[in-house]
Protein backbone atom coordinates (compact mmCIF):
# COMPACT_ATOMS: atom_id res chain seq x y z
CA UNK A 1 0.00 0.00 0.00
CA UNK A 2 2.73 2.47 0.96
CA UNK A 3 4.60 1.72 -2.26
CA UNK A 4 1.53 2.64 -4.30
CA UNK A 5 1.00 5.81 -2.25
CA UNK A 6 4.65 6.84 -2.64
CA UNK A 7 4.44 6.37 -6.41
CA UNK A 8 1.32 8.54 -6.48
CA UNK A 9 2.42 11.31 -4.09
CA UNK A 10 6.21 11.36 -4.65
CA UNK A 11 6.89 12.31 -8.24
CA UNK A 12 10.46 12.25 -9.63
CA UNK A 13 11.93 11.06 -6.32
CA UNK A 14 15.42 10.70 -7.84
CA UNK A 15 15.46 14.41 -8.77
CA UNK A 16 14.58 15.71 -5.30
CA UNK A 17 17.06 17.10 -2.79
CA UNK A 18 17.78 14.66 0.09
CA UNK A 19 16.17 16.98 2.67
CA UNK A 20 13.05 17.48 0.52
CA UNK A 21 12.74 13.74 -0.17
CA UNK A 22 13.16 13.03 3.53
CA UNK A 23 10.33 15.41 4.42
CA UNK A 24 7.97 13.95 1.81
CA UNK A 25 8.58 10.40 3.00
CA UNK A 26 8.24 11.50 6.63
CA UNK A 27 4.92 13.24 5.98
CA UNK A 28 3.56 10.30 3.96
CA UNK A 29 4.52 7.71 6.59
CA UNK A 30 3.16 9.95 9.34
CA UNK A 31 -0.22 10.28 7.62
CA UNK A 32 -0.44 6.53 6.98
CA UNK A 33 0.52 5.87 10.61
CA UNK A 34 -2.16 8.22 11.92
CA UNK A 35 -4.85 6.61 9.76
CA UNK A 36 -3.93 3.03 10.62
CA UNK A 37 -3.55 3.69 14.35
CA UNK A 38 -6.92 5.46 14.56
CA UNK A 39 -8.46 2.52 12.70
CA UNK A 40 -6.90 0.09 15.19
CA UNK A 41 -7.96 2.22 18.17
CA UNK A 42 -11.60 2.28 17.06
CA UNK A 43 -11.65 -1.47 16.42
CA UNK A 44 -9.99 -2.41 19.72
CA UNK A 45 -11.96 0.10 21.76
CA UNK A 46 -15.16 -1.40 20.37
CA UNK A 47 -13.87 -4.92 21.12
CA UNK A 48 -12.79 -3.91 24.64
CA UNK A 49 -16.15 -2.29 25.36
CA UNK A 50 -18.29 -5.24 24.31
CA UNK A 51 -15.99 -7.78 25.98
CA UNK A 52 -15.40 -5.75 29.20
CA UNK A 53 -11.68 -6.44 28.77
CA UNK A 54 -9.28 -3.92 30.30
CA UNK A 55 -6.33 -5.44 28.44
CA UNK A 56 -7.99 -4.92 25.03
CA UNK A 57 -9.00 -1.39 26.02
CA UNK A 58 -5.45 -0.69 27.21
CA UNK A 59 -4.13 -1.95 23.91
CA UNK A 60 -6.60 0.32 22.11
CA UNK A 61 -5.33 3.40 23.94
CA UNK A 62 -1.80 2.27 23.13
CA UNK A 63 -2.74 2.63 19.45
CA UNK A 64 -4.32 6.02 20.16
CA UNK A 65 -1.05 7.18 21.72
CA UNK A 66 0.74 5.90 18.61
CA UNK A 67 -1.59 8.03 16.48
CA UNK A 68 -0.77 11.04 18.64
CA UNK A 69 2.91 10.20 18.27
CA UNK A 70 2.52 10.16 14.50
CA UNK A 71 0.87 13.60 14.62
CA UNK A 72 3.74 15.06 16.65
CA UNK A 73 6.30 13.33 14.41
CA UNK A 74 4.54 14.73 11.36
CA UNK A 75 4.68 18.25 12.80
CA UNK A 76 8.33 17.67 13.70
CA UNK A 77 9.23 16.67 10.14
CA UNK A 78 7.50 19.78 8.77
CA UNK A 79 9.18 22.17 11.22
CA UNK A 80 12.59 20.51 11.03
CA UNK A 81 12.77 21.18 7.29
CA UNK A 82 12.60 24.96 7.73
CA UNK A 83 15.55 26.78 6.21
CA UNK A 84 18.27 28.28 8.44
CA UNK A 85 17.69 31.83 9.64
CA UNK A 86 19.50 34.51 11.64
CA UNK A 87 18.49 32.96 14.97
CA UNK A 88 19.16 29.37 13.86
CA UNK A 89 22.07 29.42 11.38
CA UNK A 90 22.43 25.62 11.50
CA UNK A 91 18.78 25.00 10.63
CA UNK A 92 15.93 23.50 12.65
CA UNK A 93 16.76 19.81 12.32
CA UNK A 94 16.83 19.15 16.05
CA UNK A 95 13.11 19.89 16.23
CA UNK A 96 12.68 16.30 15.03
CA UNK A 97 14.41 15.15 18.23
CA UNK A 98 12.30 17.48 20.36
CA UNK A 99 9.10 16.14 18.81
CA UNK A 100 10.32 12.62 19.57
CA UNK A 101 10.96 13.69 23.17
CA UNK A 102 7.39 14.96 23.48
CA UNK A 103 6.06 11.68 22.06
CA UNK A 104 8.13 9.64 24.52
CA UNK A 105 6.85 11.59 27.52
CA UNK A 106 3.24 11.18 26.33
CA UNK A 107 3.78 7.42 25.97
CA UNK A 108 5.15 7.19 29.52
CA UNK A 109 2.14 9.01 30.99
CA UNK A 110 -0.20 6.73 29.01
CA UNK A 111 1.62 3.62 30.26
CA UNK A 112 1.43 4.67 33.92
CA UNK A 113 -2.32 5.38 33.66
CA UNK A 114 -3.02 2.03 31.97
CA UNK A 115 -1.05 0.16 34.63
CA UNK A 116 -3.01 1.97 37.37
CA UNK A 117 -6.34 1.08 35.70
CA UNK A 118 -5.25 -2.53 35.27
CA UNK A 119 -4.41 -2.84 38.97
CA UNK A 120 -7.97 -1.72 39.74
CA UNK A 121 -9.16 -4.50 37.44
CA UNK A 122 -7.04 -7.01 39.36
CA UNK A 123 -8.63 -5.90 42.64
CA UNK A 124 -12.14 -5.85 41.14
CA UNK A 125 -12.21 -8.45 38.33
CA UNK A 126 -15.10 -8.68 35.89
CA UNK A 127 -16.05 -11.50 33.48
CA UNK A 128 -14.59 -11.11 29.99
CA UNK A 129 -16.59 -12.02 26.89
CA UNK A 130 -15.01 -13.62 23.84
CA UNK A 131 -16.50 -14.07 20.39
CA UNK A 132 -15.37 -14.40 16.77
CA UNK A 133 -15.60 -10.64 16.08
CA UNK A 134 -13.24 -9.81 18.95
CA UNK A 135 -10.73 -12.44 17.79
CA UNK A 136 -10.85 -11.15 14.20
CA UNK A 137 -10.22 -7.57 15.37
CA UNK A 138 -7.17 -8.67 17.37
CA UNK A 139 -5.78 -10.78 14.51
CA UNK A 140 -6.23 -7.93 12.02
CA UNK A 141 -4.50 -5.61 14.48
CA UNK A 142 -1.49 -7.93 14.69
CA UNK A 143 -1.25 -8.10 10.88
CA UNK A 144 -1.52 -4.31 10.49
CA UNK A 145 1.15 -3.65 13.13
CA UNK A 146 3.52 -6.13 11.44
CA UNK A 147 3.02 -4.23 8.18
CA UNK A 148 3.64 -0.89 9.94
CA UNK A 149 6.86 -2.22 11.45
CA UNK A 150 8.00 -3.34 7.99
CA UNK A 151 7.34 -0.09 6.15
CA UNK A 152 8.63 2.14 8.96
CA UNK A 153 11.90 0.23 9.11
CA UNK A 154 12.26 0.17 5.30
CA UNK A 155 11.63 3.90 4.87
CA UNK A 156 13.64 4.73 8.01
CA UNK A 157 16.62 2.90 6.53
CA UNK A 158 16.08 4.57 3.14
CA UNK A 159 16.14 8.13 4.54
CA UNK A 160 18.33 7.34 7.57
CA UNK A 161 15.71 8.35 10.13
CA UNK A 162 16.31 7.14 13.68
CA UNK A 163 12.78 8.27 14.56
CA UNK A 164 11.15 6.03 11.97
CA UNK A 165 13.32 3.09 12.93
CA UNK A 166 12.21 3.64 16.54
CA UNK A 167 8.60 3.69 15.33
CA UNK A 168 9.22 0.34 13.64
CA UNK A 169 10.51 -1.08 16.93
CA UNK A 170 7.47 0.35 18.72
CA UNK A 171 5.18 -1.36 16.17
CA UNK A 172 6.89 -4.69 16.87
CA UNK A 173 6.38 -4.23 20.62
CA UNK A 174 2.73 -3.39 19.90
CA UNK A 175 2.45 -6.64 17.94
CA UNK A 176 3.79 -8.55 20.91
CA UNK A 177 1.43 -6.74 23.30
CA UNK A 178 -1.62 -7.48 21.15
CA UNK A 179 -0.54 -11.11 20.88
CA UNK A 180 -0.44 -11.29 24.69
CA UNK A 181 -3.95 -9.79 24.82
CA UNK A 182 -5.22 -12.32 22.28
CA UNK A 183 -3.74 -15.27 24.17
CA UNK A 184 -5.11 -14.01 27.50
CA UNK A 185 -8.58 -13.62 25.97
CA UNK A 186 -8.50 -17.20 24.69
CA UNK A 187 -7.08 -18.46 27.98
CA UNK A 188 -9.86 -16.81 30.01
CA UNK A 189 -12.51 -18.07 27.57
CA UNK A 190 -11.41 -21.71 27.82
CA UNK A 191 -10.39 -21.86 31.50
CA UNK A 192 -12.62 -19.28 33.16
CA UNK A 193 -9.60 -17.91 35.05
CA UNK A 194 -9.68 -14.08 35.07
CA UNK A 195 -6.20 -12.84 34.12
CA UNK A 196 -7.40 -9.77 32.20
CA UNK A 197 -6.09 -7.25 34.76
CA UNK A 198 -2.69 -8.94 34.92
CA UNK A 199 -2.42 -8.85 31.11
CA UNK A 200 -3.40 -5.17 31.22
CA UNK A 201 -0.45 -4.54 33.55
CA UNK A 202 1.80 -6.51 31.19
CA UNK A 203 0.65 -4.44 28.20
CA UNK A 204 1.24 -1.27 30.23
CA UNK A 205 4.77 -2.46 30.99
CA UNK A 206 5.37 -3.07 27.27
CA UNK A 207 4.28 0.51 26.58
CA UNK A 208 6.42 1.80 29.47
CA UNK A 209 9.49 0.02 28.09
CA UNK A 210 8.81 1.40 24.58
CA UNK A 211 8.48 4.89 26.05
CA UNK A 212 11.82 4.68 27.89
CA UNK A 213 13.55 3.31 24.77
CA UNK A 214 12.13 6.12 22.67
CA UNK A 215 13.12 8.66 25.34
CA UNK A 216 16.71 7.42 25.25
CA UNK A 217 16.82 7.54 21.43
CA UNK A 218 15.72 11.20 21.41
CA UNK A 219 17.68 12.49 24.42
CA UNK A 220 21.05 11.07 23.33
CA UNK A 221 21.33 13.14 20.12
CA UNK A 222 20.28 16.26 22.03
CA UNK A 223 22.93 15.72 24.71
CA UNK A 224 25.56 14.74 22.14
CA UNK A 225 26.40 11.15 21.31
CA UNK A 226 29.23 9.51 19.35
CA UNK A 227 28.80 9.38 15.61
CA UNK A 228 27.86 6.07 14.06
CA UNK A 229 31.00 3.93 13.58
CA UNK A 230 30.07 3.23 9.98
CA UNK A 231 29.85 6.98 9.31
CA UNK A 232 33.27 7.54 10.92
CA UNK A 233 34.75 4.76 8.77
CA UNK A 234 33.29 6.36 5.64
CA UNK A 235 34.92 9.68 6.55
CA UNK A 236 38.27 8.01 7.18
CA UNK A 237 38.04 6.06 3.92
CA UNK A 238 37.33 9.17 1.84
CA UNK A 239 40.07 11.29 3.44
CA UNK A 240 42.77 8.62 3.50
CA UNK A 241 42.14 7.75 -0.16
CA UNK A 242 44.17 10.90 -1.00
CA UNK A 243 47.90 10.16 -1.14
CA UNK A 244 48.90 13.53 0.33
CA UNK A 245 47.10 12.74 3.61
CA UNK A 246 49.32 10.79 6.00
CA UNK A 247 46.80 10.40 8.83
CA UNK A 248 43.76 11.95 10.49
CA UNK A 249 42.81 12.64 14.09
CA UNK A 250 40.65 14.88 16.31
CA UNK A 251 37.56 14.00 14.30
CA UNK A 252 34.44 15.67 15.69
CA UNK A 253 30.92 15.17 14.33
CA UNK A 254 28.38 17.90 15.08
CA UNK A 255 24.80 16.71 14.69
CA UNK A 256 22.26 19.50 14.12
CA UNK A 257 19.50 17.11 13.13
CA UNK A 258 19.01 14.47 10.44
CA UNK A 259 20.67 15.57 7.22
CA UNK A 260 22.41 18.51 8.96
CA UNK A 261 25.83 17.26 9.99
CA UNK A 262 29.06 19.21 10.29
CA UNK A 263 32.43 17.56 10.80
CA UNK A 264 35.87 18.86 11.70
CA UNK A 265 39.14 16.94 11.67
CA UNK A 266 42.91 17.33 11.59
CA UNK A 267 44.71 15.92 8.55
CA UNK A 268 48.43 15.18 8.72
CA UNK A 269 50.35 16.35 5.63
CA UNK A 270 54.08 16.37 4.71
CA UNK A 271 55.81 19.35 6.33
CA UNK A 272 57.93 19.92 3.23
CA UNK A 273 54.97 19.80 0.82
CA UNK A 274 53.82 22.76 -1.26
CA UNK A 275 51.35 24.64 0.96
CA UNK A 276 49.23 25.78 -2.00
CA UNK A 277 48.99 22.29 -3.46
CA UNK A 278 48.14 20.79 -0.06
CA UNK A 279 45.51 23.46 0.58
CA UNK A 280 43.91 22.76 -2.79
CA UNK A 281 43.83 19.05 -2.00
CA UNK A 282 42.16 19.68 1.36
CA UNK A 283 39.53 21.83 -0.37
CA UNK A 284 38.84 18.93 -2.75
CA UNK A 285 38.44 16.54 0.19
CA UNK A 286 35.97 18.88 1.90
CA UNK A 287 33.94 19.07 -1.30
CA UNK A 288 34.03 15.28 -1.68
CA UNK A 289 32.74 14.78 1.87
CA UNK A 290 29.93 17.24 1.14
CA UNK A 291 28.99 15.43 -2.06
CA UNK A 292 29.24 11.83 -0.84
CA UNK A 293 28.13 12.13 2.79
CA UNK A 294 25.98 15.28 2.66
CA UNK A 295 27.92 16.95 5.47
CA UNK A 296 29.83 20.19 5.79
CA UNK A 297 33.50 19.63 6.59
CA UNK A 298 36.30 21.78 8.03
CA UNK A 299 39.80 20.28 7.83
CA UNK A 300 42.83 21.59 9.69
CA UNK A 301 46.24 20.70 8.23
CA UNK A 302 48.93 19.39 10.60
CA UNK A 303 52.41 19.34 9.00
CA UNK A 304 54.58 16.42 10.11
CA UNK A 305 58.19 15.47 9.38
CA UNK A 306 57.62 12.19 7.56
CA UNK A 307 61.08 12.11 5.96
CA UNK A 308 63.32 12.89 8.96
CA UNK A 309 65.01 9.69 10.26
CA UNK A 310 65.54 11.05 13.79
CA UNK A 311 61.91 12.15 14.17
CA UNK A 312 60.65 8.82 12.84
CA UNK A 313 62.94 6.83 15.17
CA UNK A 314 61.90 8.86 18.22
CA UNK A 315 58.24 8.49 17.28
CA UNK A 316 58.54 4.70 17.11
CA UNK A 317 60.34 4.65 20.46
CA UNK A 318 57.59 6.72 22.12
CA UNK A 319 54.97 4.38 20.63
CA UNK A 320 56.76 1.43 22.23
CA UNK A 321 56.76 3.21 25.59
CA UNK A 322 53.04 3.94 25.31
CA UNK A 323 52.22 0.34 24.39
CA UNK A 324 54.02 -0.89 27.51
CA UNK A 325 51.60 1.33 29.48
CA UNK A 326 48.46 0.41 27.52
CA UNK A 327 47.93 -1.06 24.04
CA UNK A 328 44.99 1.29 23.35
CA UNK A 329 47.06 4.49 23.58
CA UNK A 330 47.93 6.27 20.32
CA UNK A 331 49.94 9.35 19.37
CA UNK A 332 49.76 12.00 16.66
CA UNK A 333 51.19 15.47 15.88
CA UNK A 334 54.66 14.19 16.79
CA UNK A 335 57.56 16.63 16.45
CA UNK A 336 60.84 17.49 18.16
CA UNK A 337 62.49 20.81 19.05
CA UNK A 338 66.23 20.60 19.70
CA UNK A 339 68.14 22.80 22.11
CA UNK A 340 71.76 23.04 23.26
CA UNK A 341 71.11 21.15 26.53
CA UNK A 342 67.91 19.20 25.93
CA UNK A 343 65.32 18.20 23.34
CA UNK A 344 61.58 18.80 23.67
CA UNK A 345 59.36 16.04 22.32
CA UNK A 346 55.88 17.33 21.53
CA UNK A 347 52.94 15.05 20.74
CA UNK A 348 49.27 14.33 21.48
CA UNK A 349 48.18 11.13 23.22
CA UNK A 350 44.82 9.70 22.23
CA UNK A 351 43.08 7.80 25.06
CA UNK A 352 39.62 6.21 25.25
CA UNK A 353 37.03 7.73 27.57
CA UNK A 354 36.92 4.62 29.76
CA UNK A 355 40.64 4.94 30.54
CA UNK A 356 41.13 4.89 34.31
CA UNK A 357 44.42 6.78 34.71
CA UNK A 358 44.15 10.56 35.08
CA UNK A 359 45.68 12.81 32.42
CA UNK A 360 48.33 14.14 34.77
CA UNK A 361 49.29 10.66 35.99
CA UNK A 362 49.59 9.44 32.40
CA UNK A 363 51.80 12.40 31.42
CA UNK A 364 54.03 11.78 34.45
CA UNK A 365 54.43 8.10 33.65
CA UNK A 366 55.29 8.79 30.00
CA UNK A 367 57.78 11.50 31.02
CA UNK A 368 59.44 9.15 33.50
CA UNK A 369 59.76 6.37 30.93
CA UNK A 370 61.21 8.73 28.29
CA UNK A 371 63.79 10.20 30.68
CA UNK A 372 64.81 6.73 31.84
CA UNK A 373 65.67 6.11 28.21
CA UNK A 374 67.33 9.54 27.68
CA UNK A 375 67.48 12.15 30.49
CA UNK A 376 67.92 15.02 28.00
CA UNK A 377 64.47 14.42 26.50
CA UNK A 378 61.51 16.36 27.90
CA UNK A 379 57.94 15.66 26.82
CA UNK A 380 55.24 18.25 26.09
CA UNK A 381 52.03 16.20 25.95
CA UNK A 382 48.43 17.04 25.06
CA UNK A 383 45.94 14.37 26.13
CA UNK A 384 42.95 13.89 23.81
CA UNK A 385 39.93 11.71 24.56
CA UNK A 386 38.01 9.86 21.92
CA UNK A 387 34.86 7.73 21.83
CA UNK A 388 35.27 6.46 18.26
Amino acid sequence: MLTLLSQFFIKNASDKEPSALRQVYGVLCGCVGIALNIFLFLGKFFAGTISHSISITADAFNNLSDAGSSVITLIGFRMANQKPDMDHPFGHGRIEYLSGLAVSIAILFMAVELIRTSFDKILHPEPVDCNALILVILLVSIAVKCYMAYYNYSIGKKINSAGMKATATDSLSDTLATTVVLLSTLFTHFTGILIDGYCGVLVGCFILFAGFSSLKDTINPLLGQPADKEFVQQIESIVMAHSTILGIHDLIVHDYGPGRVMISLHAEVPAKGNILVLHDEVDNIEHELQTKLNCSAVIHMDPIMNDDPETIALSEKVKEILHTIDETLQIHDFRIVKGPTHTNILFDVLVPFHYQMTDEALKKEIQGSVQTWNPTYFTVIQVDHTCY
